[in-house]
């Protein structure tokens, strides 16, 4: 063994900054991820969607720094660069948020800000804590296969990470094998995809699941509307180049309750009928669209 798990996990922690550092640190998180997926396209898959994810989660964080104070959104005398950053800033939740965010802007102010302070501050520092969470539970052992390979993952897992997790690497390194070996390249490939959304099954049950439980009835709508993927341009054309709970369930049934991606078996199913498939065309399209392999350098120099 090359190193503890603990070790690992201080060396994927030394890459960021540090944890009061909100924006900065999710920006770091997403780079990582980028970058894993530019050097190892062919077999780190999970690391890509993962840096579209921690990307949007970036907005909802950059919101959250205006929220805390957002008094100097309706102030006249702010600077412009400061006016810039919040207009882009609202841009981008307007469109993430489809359309949730507006119903807050619809209260007085002095509502809006109580609002804003009691119901979804709470909720988004949940989701900052997934976002650090996912990258403490997965980011160590990308590492270590790098370093160390399938052993290294296997003498450093706990015991409620063999049925994800490990299982996950196992089937990545039987893809990897059989790449070596120029031996069955579309099992190889299987095995690959079968082995990163195992990673994802660790991500959304084992890490994600106790972070939506804490989030608040109001904040379960919310969250639910502003769940997505955007791929952007690195979506191929005649691709669909977003992933949205909204748009894929209906607003009526977030409303009401009766989806919620706060609720696993719903997330789930939207990942499967709507997330993996637009990510397919995103992942087949690195090497033979230029929008996909741009979008990933961006995110890896963020």
């Amino acid at each position: 063994m090359l190193q503890a798990k603990e070790e690992w996990k201080a060396a994927a922690e030394s890459r960021l900054p540090p944890p009061e550092e909100i924006v900065q640190r999710n920006r770091a998180i997403t780079s990582h991820y980028a970058r894993l997926y530019l050097d190892h396209h062919d077999i780190f898959k999970w690391a890509g969607m993962a840096a579209f994810a921690s990307s949007q989660v970036g907005i909802a964080l950059a919101f959250v720094e205006m929220m805390q104070t957002p008094a100097r959104i309706m102030a006249h005398d702010t600077d412009k660069t400061q006016e810039s950053d919040a207009n882009n800033v609202l841009e981008e939740i307007g469109r993430l948020f489809a359309g949730a965010a507006r119903i807050f802007f619809f209260f007085p102010f002095s509502v809006y800000d109580f609002a804003s302070r009691n119901i979804l501050l709470n909720d988004l520092e949940e989701i900052r804590k997934g976002n650090n969470a996912i990258y403490n539970d997965i980011a160590w052992a990308h590492m270590a296969y790098l370093d160390g390979g399938l052993e290294e993952v296997e003498n450093n897992v706990a015991e409620n990470e063999h049925e994800f997790l490990l299982s996950g690497f196992r089937l990545i390194d039987q893809g990897v094998g059989l790449m070596k070996s120029n031996k069955g390249s579309g099992k190889a490939d299987a095995l690959i995809r079968e082995g990163n959304i195992r990673l994802l099954k660790h991500e959304q049950i084992n890490t994600l699941g106790p972070i939506f439980k804490a989030i608040s009835p109001q904040g379960r709508v919310v969250v639910s509307f502003g769940s997505e993927l955007n791929f952007g341009d690195a979506a191929p054309p005649g691709n669909p180049s977003r992933a949205s709970f909204a748009d894929h369930f209906g607003y009526l049934d977030i409303v009401v309750g009766n989806k919620s991606v706060t609720n696993s078996e719903h997330r789930w199913q939207w990942i499967e009928e709507c997330v993996l498939p637009a990510w397919y065309a995103v992942d087949e399209g690195f090497s033979k669209w230029e929008g996909t392999a741009r979008r990933f350098r961006y995110m890896a120099k963020r």
